[in-house]
């Protein structure tokens, strides 16, 4: 039986055919380069412009990319300022109706120490009627609260009315711009008495309301302080009413009228002060409240 004999490569002939690849590879090298030269120009031609616009047209996507990008930042950080915006104007106006119900407190406290020789109760006006005077008015403090007809009620810097109904949480108040009302006063500084009368449209008109049955001899003056008298009936004495602006004698002869800027404004009332204390009624006392 015959034997193959087994084929092997000499180290000597690997070497050599290496040699002769190295060199065949060297001369295509060499020719080629000539070969291809012109070759080679046109793909430059061709590729490097279309190279140029093809990097043109990625760095303008980029660009744009980044614009959207840059953006919606923007649009986040606008909606983030925006929300932030809101919730500083909440604050603000918290912190106004703070400041304004601060003052509010302020002003009935320096409305009671002046009058601090009487048992006062505070209340919140809840209900001012029709219209934007406080001719009549609502308060959320009743006889629960040991409130009672007839007990005075003090604003700003005075007399703003009476109680005229009472609930066990509430209490209607007529004030003295009201048609109804009539006070018994006198002058601080000449201690004249007369009478003031409410008069809504008056009030609306020129701010003042009228002063009747002054006597003709009276040295009452313009500038006059006006207060609750000793001889009301149901309002107790010393409580400020206005100042007398204008007086003019009556066609009588007999009586002076004048006008008085009260020194509650009647169309913003929002807190009072009720005086808990009831007059007691003076023989001789019924020509007014």
């Amino acid at each position: 039986m015959k034997h193959r004999r087994k084929f092997e490569f000499s180290p000597k002939l690997l070497l050599i055919v290496l040699t002769v690849i190295c060199g065949l590879l060297l001369s295509v090298s060499v020719i080629g380069r000539e070969v291809l030269r012109p070759l080679t120009g046109i793909v430059s031609a061709v590729v490097i412009p279309m190279q140029d616009g093809i990097n043109s047209v990625g760095v303008w996507v980029n660009d744009k990319v980044g614009s959207m990008k840059s953006m919606e930042e923007l649009q986040k950080e606008n909606e983030e300022l925006t929300r932030q915006v809101e919730e500083l104007k909440q604050k603000n106006q918290s912190l106004q109706g703070d400041q304004s119900e601060l003052e509010e407190l302020r002003g009935l406290f320096a409305l009671s120490e002046k009058y601090a020789s009487f048992p006062k109760v505070g209340a919140r006006v809840i209900s001012s009627g029709s219209g934007n005077w406080y001719e009549n008015f609502i308060i959320n403090k009743g006889s629960d609260d040991g409130l009672a007809v007839n007990m005075n009620v003090l604003a700003d810097d005075g007399l703003a009315g009476i109680i005229t109904e009472v609930g066990h949480n509430y209490a209607k108040v007529q004030s003295i711009i009201s048609d109804e009302s009539s006070v018994s006063a006198m002058s601080v500084t000449s201690s004249d008495t007369c009478v003031v009368e409410g008069n809504r449209e008056s009030l609306q008109k020129t701010g003042n309301i009228d002063v009747a049955y002054i006597s003709k001899d009276a040295g009452m003056k313009v500038g006059d302080e006006l207060v609750t008298s000793n001889i009301s009936s149901k309002y107790l004495a010393g409580i400020r009413i206005g100042t007398v602006t204008d007086i003019t004698m009556d066609s009588s002869n007999l009586t002076q009228s004048a006008k008085v800027t009260p020194v509650v404004d009647f169309q913003h009332i929002s807190d009072v002060l009720v005086i808990t204390q009831l007059k007691e009624i003076p023989p001789g006392s019924e020509r007014a409240d």
